[in-house]
């Protein structure tokens, strides 16, 4: 600089003799200076014909914005005498600029993401490090069901720092007291905002060695609930660190708009959420407890599916007739939402009604049903496997059953020999018009476990199903000495996985040692 500028001392509160020659470096933010001086200094040497550049600059009131530095070169002849420019305050518009390309490249990161865990991540690793120095996402499992002002449970799905991974890794499980800052956020259901001293929160923000989701040096910090129809189904915590500029409004704005994008995901997974619990309590609600017959030890499970996004159509059904006979029903709707859970309802107690009705063989009943379904639920197929227990001597048990399209019955003697019933085999309900849905009979030897199921112990992904029956006879026979609770239990311990994603049903019968 080679004579006084009023404006840029009016600007940076340099004074003349402090911004003369080289030192209107000075005012050039730190991360900026290196750029500057390089350009600059080849534009000196080069003589490029016109030098331009933005950077940002230090405010006599405090804070960096950004400007743009437009000059050019004075001749005299082939010599340059000296060079001549204005610098424009662009912060505005540099503003402009980034929330527009980062929303674009938002937009890139989460086109084919519908997930939300996957969302916010997307999300995150755009914030970081334009926005801010440290970003960590949280789902939050129960929003639907937590009271505001109590402890919450949020699931850590993203995190990330601008120097790598030095917060703790996502897909965790944090569990926050009701005065976490966090906490109140979500309850606000508005961002929680504070600036401090690099390094030291105030105590309602972040306690001491009580919040991981701090950087340490942090100079400022953002809370900010993802709200959808109401709930807070996310936060994000965004903080920037150092002596870099403070979050501010204008960031706090964009991460909001940036944050819109997860909208959808986050709606539809509670959209899950609120099926998946009206399905499991209409689905509970209809299981009931197993009859106390004498002779006969009967025992029910259920497991609904590990997917928040599959609710079923599921059921058992165990009852006594008024002639004595034992009833033992499982099936299956077709479907993973709450029409399937609502339909299965009413196919449940509609075959309750039938069986009920009068006493016919299990195969005539189901061809009742199947007539019921083809009459009344016109898109609707469904499996299932009817058995009656009778006595037609004293000290003889007699099984008759029906399998419509249902994975066969399981027969396990006291010596753990197992094999399936194959007989009385149909097509499944609702699929033919007039089906013939047969009986068969077979002797229930003492001591023997009788299991009937649902696919969702058999079937895996990728699997023949040969390959799922074969494991299940096999676990079968292993387990047949256990008492039938224990019986049971493991063999749901020892068929279904982690990614198990179908509910599974079942009911189990063995005759008492006499």
């Amino acid at each position: 600089m080679s004579e006084p500028s009023p404006g840029w001392q009016r600007v940076t509160g340099q004074s003349w003799q402090e911004f003369r020659d080289d030192g209107w470096i000075d005012a050039v933010h730190p991360d900026d200076r290196a750029s500057v001086i390089e350009r600059w200094s080849r534009a000196l040497r080069e003589v490029q014909p016109r030098f331009t550049h933005t950077y940002r600059l230090r405010l006599a009131t405090g804070g960096y914005r950004h400007f743009a530095v437009d000059a050019a070169p004075v001749r005299d002849g082939d010599t340059v005498i000296e060079w001549i420019g204005t610098c424009r305050d662009v912060e505005q518009e540099w503003q402009d600029a980034r929330r527009e390309r980062l929303l674009a490249r938002a937009t890139a990161v989460t086109a084919d993401t519908a997930r939300p865990d996957e969302m916010l991540a997307a999300l995150t690793a755009v914030i970081v490090p334009e926005l801010a120095d440290s970003c960590t996402s949280y789902l939050l499992p129960q929003a639907l069901h937590r009271t505001p002002g109590t402890a919450l449970t949020a699931e850590r799905v993203a995190a990330v720092t601008r120097q790598g991974p030095a917060v703790p890794p996502p897909h965790h499980a944090e569990h926050l007291g009701p005065d976490s800052a966090l906490v109140r956020a979500a309850d606000l259901r508005r961002p929680v905002h504070a600036v401090f001293p690099p390094g030291s929160p105030p105590p309602d923000i972040a306690p001491p060695g009580s919040e991981p989701w701090l950087a340490p040096d942090a100079n400022s910090v953002v809370l900010l609930p993802v709200v959808v129809d109401g709930t807070t189904a996310a936060l994000v915590v965004a903080c920037v660190s150092g002596d870099r500029p403070s979050l501010g409004q204008p960031e706090i704005s964009l991460l909001q708009t940036l944050l819109e994008r997860a909208h959808t995901p986050l709606s539809n997974a509670l959209e899950y959420q609120r099926t998946r619990q009206v399905a499991l309590a209409l689905q509970h609600s209809l299981l009931t407890e197993p009859p106390d017959v004498p002779g006969l030890d009967i025992a029910v499970r259920y497991r609904p599916s590990n997917s928040a996004a599959e609710v079923g159509g599921d059921w058992y059904d165990s009852f006594v007739l008024r002639d004595g006979a034992t009833v033992l029903t499982v099936g299956d709707v077709a479907g993973h939402d709450l029409p399937a859970a609502v339909t299965m309802g009413q196919l449940r107690n509609m075959l309750r009604g039938l069986t009920l009705d009068r006493e016919e063989p299990t195969g005539d009943i189901l061809r009742r049903l199947d007539a019921s379904i083809q009459t009344l639920y016109l898109e609707c197929t469904a499996t299932c496997v009817l058995a009656r227990i009778e006595r037609p001597t004293p000290g003889r048990l007699q099984l008759h059953y029906s399998v419509a399209g249902h994975p066969p019955p399981l027969l396990v003697e006291a010596d753990g020999t197992a094999h399936f019933l194959d007989e009385g085999r149909s097509p499944m309900l609702g699929l033919l018009p007039d089906t013939r849905h047969s009986t068969a009979v077979h002797p229930l030897p003492p001591s023997s476990t009788l299991l009937l199921y649902t696919d969702g112990l058999v079937e895996r992904r990728n699997e023949d199903l040969t390959d799922g029956l074969d494991r299940l006879r096999r676990h079968a026979s292993t387990a047949a000495r256990r008492p039938l609770a224990p019986f049971c239990d493991e063999l749901l311990a020892g068929m279904l996985t982690a990614d198990n994603d179908d509910d599974t049903a079942l009911v189990a019968l063995r005759l008492s040692v006499p």
